[in-house]
């Protein structure tokens, strides 16, 4: 998808399912696939739901769209420094959510992944 990372193993961006978007967990890269936000795990969060709202705005849907989302983690702590930059993203909307911590993710110095499910218009 253009301004997105191409993908670093075998899959995409979203797949489509019905009346269902599976997002991929997205990371906080920029187009070239470098790291944004150095160790901020707020900064981090900025970039991934800029990233996410690329994939909605192309399938024609916002952030009130999104049923679930799944937050990986490396640091459980870091979840208040995240919370008030997915609030601006999802305003009054308030998706399903998991959030998980886990030791690593796929980038070195990425703090925080993000996967959404979301429903599409008939």
């Amino acid at each position: 998808m253009p301004g997105l990372n191409p993908p670093i193993s075998h899959y995409t961006d979203a797949v489509r399912f019905g009346n269902l978007l599976f997002l991929s967990g997205l990371a906080p890269l920029d187009a070239k696939g470098r790291l944004v936000g150095g160790s901020d795990p707020a900064k981090q969060t900025l970039k991934i739901f800029r990233n996410m709202k690329r994939i909605l705005d192309a399938a024609g849907v916002g952030f009130g769209d999104v049923l679930k989302v799944t937050v990986y983690l490396t640091h459980i702590a870091d979840r208040p420094k995240i919370n008030p930059v997915r609030q601006a993203f999802f305003g009054k909307s308030r998706p399903a959510s998991t959030l998980v911590e886990v030791s690593n993710l796929v980038i070195p110095g990425m703090r925080v992944e993000i996967e959404a499910v979301v429903g599409l218009p008939d």
